[in-house]
């Protein structure tokens, strides 16, 4: 089993590319269900959970093959609707091919997702909203079995909580669906907007994504496309972080600063220098003094979840006390009984973790549970005196690409071993 095997200390100076969006290219793979031609998606990282998803499209019954940086995908044939748990029980995303089939194939078996132990996504808002189209759906042995014989027909349906997964499943559905089908409280992450944008040049009519109302007019079927995925934003984070914490000075290129603005600000009140210095990169460097600041977990464009753990890294190493609150998933403090090994000082209290600051991190053998949290490791890692070793570097691997070799050209001491 791989693991991380990083020497901190080191100021990272350089300049780290950013790749594409794992969580844009996810439903971006699961549209291609939706026709028999040929997608096209360039900018396709080279992660495990996006690797997971083309062995789930050739399982269904598609044609998948690598194209340079891309993916391409012919479902001519969808012969088999279905997700058996033993091709998707390490990925989060299963459920993302729940909409696609039904629309398409008039049926789906999808196994219930796995993936990241951070608490509950659950998937009776995917179904709720399926019904709402009419397909028939039940749970049994594990797995969702949805059916709609006659086609999906378009309603109104509200999300009784914002859900990105959900937003994209049902608005993948949707524009096959016959009629008007309009979300509400719809996800407005960038990577909704992504996925709208390839149906759009696929044939699909959609108004209102990246806002909390969504309207599709459903057609008949969809063509073939190209289509380019967004940059990762999370991954792109997580390098502002990186050249925070250890001190450095490093541009973050092939970014979008606007799908970041939450993060930027929180920095800036640390005493982190940020400059958009270019429409897609970020200039971030640390010189001062690191202060502590509270951060709340949002949906888009509040603080991205996903950036919690790398951010609470960054102020062990501030001066004072930082209140960091998770509010979209229950169980995304793991990471901090692993930065207290290192001597980081946590204190959690349900959903708030209070975060003293600033201590010196020592280099440890700790543990990702999940992929955010093994980022954040990384990231303390760069901090910490001495040798850090991070095992179970799958679940980083699920979402970063190469990260080793990445950080390795901004000149961190970071390398992986068997």
């Amino acid at each position: 089993m791989d693991k991380l095997v990083i020497r901190g200390g080191e100021p990272l100076r350089g300049e780290i590319h950013v790749s594409g969006s794992k969580n844009a290219a996810l439903p971006a793979l699961a549209a291609s269900l939706l026709t028999a031609d040929r997608v096209t998606l360039n900018r396709v990282p080279a992660v495990r959970d996006l690797a997971t998803m083309q062995k789930l499209l050739a399982y269904i019954g598609a044609e998948v093959k690598k194209s340079g940086g891309g993916v391409v995908v012919e479902a001519a044939n969808v012969d088999r609707p279905e997700a058996p748990y033993e091709v998707v029980k390490t990925m989060r995303a299963s459920s993302l091919v729940l909409g696609p089939l039904v629309a398409r194939c008039g049926r789906a078996r999808v196994s219930l997702p796995g993936g990241c132990a951070i608490g509950a996504r659950p998937i009776n808002l995917h179904v709720a909203g399926l019904e709402r189209l009419g397909a028939e759906v039940r749970q049994e042995h594990g797995y969702i079995e949805a059916s709609a014989p006659n086609g999906l027909t378009g309603a109104n349906f509200t999300f009784d909580r914002i859900s990105v997964t959900g937003t994209e499943d049902l608005m993948m559905a949707a524009v096959l669906a016959r009629g008007e089908t309009i979300i509400e409280n719809a996800a407005r992450e960038p990577e909704v907007v992504d996925v709208a944008a390839l149906l759009g040049k696929m044939g699909a009519a959609i108004e209102g994504a990246g806002t909390s109302t969504i309207r599709i007019q459903g057609v008949k079927e969809l063509r073939g496309a190209e289509h380019t995925i967004i940059p990762d934003r999370i991954e792109a984070g997580t390098f502002l972080i990186a050249g925070a914490i250890s001190r450095g000075e490093i541009l973050v290129k092939d970014c979008v600063p606007e799908h970041l603005r939450a993060l930027i600000a929180k920095l800036q009140q640390a005493g982190v220098e940020v400059e958009e210095c270019a429409p897609d990169a970020l200039h971030v460097r640390m010189k001062g003094k690191l202060k502590s600041v509270d951060i709340t977990t949002e949906e888009h464009p509040g603080f991205a979840t996903d950036l919690q753990a790398p951010f609470m890294a960054l102020m062990t190493q501030a001066e004072g006390i930082s209140l960091i609150t998770e509010t979209i998933f229950e169980a995304r403090f793991m990471h901090a009984m692993e930065l207290a090994r290192m001597g980081a000082n946590i204190r959690l209290e349900g959903r708030q973790a209070i975060v003293a600051g600033p201590t010196p991190l020592l280099g440890a053998q700790v543990m990702a549970s999940n992929l955010r949290d093994g980022g954040s490791l990384v990231l303390a890692g760069l901090a910490a005196s001495g040798e850090t070793v991070v095992d179970r570097v799958y679940h980083i691997d699920r979402g970063y690409e190469k990260i080793e070799t990445k950080l390795s050209r901004a000149g961190a001491r970071i390398q992986r071993i068997s």
